[in-house]
C-alpha cells in the first residue's frame, strides 16, 4: 500500500513539473514585453560589425627564432548580421614570408570551425565569438641576422548588410488640408546611434512636392575601418587585389512598405562615400490623394569592410644557435 502511494505521489510531481516548465518562457528575451523591447533596441542599434582582439601574450612581444610562433585572435561579431564561412577572413601582413611561414601566410575564415558567426539577436545581444590561431612552426632568421622587428598587421575583411526602417509621414494633400485634419506632418527623421552595423543611415529628409514624396537618405560610415564594394576580393584584401573602383562603395535597395514605387539616384544603386558620407535621393511619384499617413521606408545596404589591428613583434637569434 505504501509503495502504491509513493508511486502515485511521484507521478503527480512529474506531471506538475512538466506543466510548470511548459508555461514558462513565453518571451525568450524577457518575461515582460519591456524586456523584449529593450533587447530589440540593443540589437537594432550600434555602429560595430566584426571586431578582433589579439589575445594577451599570443604572440609574445619577444621570441627566439628557434621557437614556434603562435598568434591567437578573438573574433567578435558585434553587429546584427550573421556571417558565414565565405563572408569574412582574417589575414596577417607586414612580415617577410621567408622568415615567418605556416598559416601566417593564409587567410582564415572568421567562422572557421563554426560555420556561422552569428550577430547579436534577442537571444544573445552581444553576438558570437570565435578564436582563430595562426602558427609558424619555426622562424627562419637569415645567417648573421640577430634581430628582426616586424609589425604584424591583422586585417579583418568581411561582407556585411545593414537594414534600416525609418517611419516616415506621406501627405499627398500637403497644401490642401489644414494641419488639424492631418494624422501626421512630413518631417525629417534622425537616426543617430547606428543600425547594428558599421555603415548606416544618419537621417532621412522628407519633402512633399505636389504629388511626389522625396526622401533624402544620408549614408555614413560610423566604424573605424574603410568601406569596400560588396564584390571586392575579401579573401586577399591585404594583397594588391583592391583597386580604386572597390573603395568606399555601398550597394543599396530602398522601398516603401505600402508598395509605392521609388525612383532612386544614383541610378546604378551604388553610392560612393566621400569623407565617409554619401547621399541617396529617392522619389515616389503619383502617391494618390489619400489623407496623410505613416509608413515604413525600408533601406538595405550591402558592402564589404576592412579594418586593421597592429601588433609589434621582436624576434632575436637564439644563443643556442650561435
Amino acid at each position: 500500500m505504501k509503495k502504491s502511494v509513493s508511486l502515485t505521489l511521484c507521478s503527480v510531481l512529474v506531471i506538475l513539473a512538466l506543466f510548470l516548465s511548459s508555461c514558462g518562457g513565453a518571451i525568450p528575451a524577457g518575461e515582460k514585453p519591456q524586456d523584449t523591447a529593450a533587447a530589440l533596441t540593443a540589437v537594432q542599434t550600434g555602429t560595430q560589425g566584426v571586431e578582433i582582439q589579439i589575445i594577451q601574450n599570443q604572440p609574445p612581444a619577444l621570441i627566439y627564432d628557434d621557437n614556434e610562433l603562435i598568434a591567437m585572435v578573438e573574433v567578435h561579431n558585434k553587429g546584427n548580421d550573421d556571417i558565414e564561412i565565405p563572408d569574412c577572413y582574417i589575414q596577417v601582413t607586414g612580415f617577410d614570408k621567408s622568415i615567418i611561414s605556416g598559416s601566417f601566410t593564409n587567410s582564415i575564415p572568421c567562422a572557421a570551425n563554426m560555420g556561422v558567426l552569428e550577430g547579436k539577436n534577442v537571444y544573445n545581444t552581444l553576438g558570437a565569438t570565435n578564436v582563430i590561431q595562426f602558427t609558424s612552426p619555426n622562424v627562419n632568421l637569415p645567417t648573421d641576422v640577430f634581430e628582426y622587428n616586424p609589425v604584424l598587421n591583422f586585417l579583418t575583411c568581411y561582407r556585411y548588410t545593414t537594414t534600416a526602417n525609418p517611419q516616415v509621414c506621406i501627405d499627398p494633400l500637403f497644401y490642401q488640408i489644414t494641419s488639424e485634419q492631418k494624422a501626421c506632418i512630413p518631417h525629417d527623421v534622425g537616426m543617430g546611434g547606428g543600425q547594428g552595423a558599421p555603415v548606416g543611415v544618419s537621417y532621412v529628409g522628407v519633402d512633399m512636392i505636389g504629388d511626389k514624396a522625396i526622401f533624402e537618405i544620408n549614408v555614413v560610415n560610423n566604424g573605424g575601418g574603410r568601406v569596400l564594394d560588396y564584390g571586392a576580393n575579401i579573401q586577399n584584401c591585404g594583397g594588391a587585389s583592391l583597386e580604386y573602383k572597390d573603395l568606399d562603395v555601398v550597394e543599396f535597395e530602398v522601398s516603401l512598405n505600402d508598395g509605392s514605387p521609388l525612383n532612386c539616384k544614383p541610378l546604378n544603386h551604388k553610392v560612393r562615400l566621400t569623407n565617409n558620407q554619401g547621399k541617396i535621393v529617392c522619389t515616389s511619384n503619383n502617391i494618390g490623394n489619400s489623407n496623410a499617413y505613416e509608413t515604413i521606408l525600408q533601406v538595405k545596404f550591402d558592402y564589404s569592410y576592412i579594418d586593421s589591428y597592429t601588433q609589434p613583434l621582436k624576434i632575436v637569434a637564439s644563443p643556442l644557435g650561435q
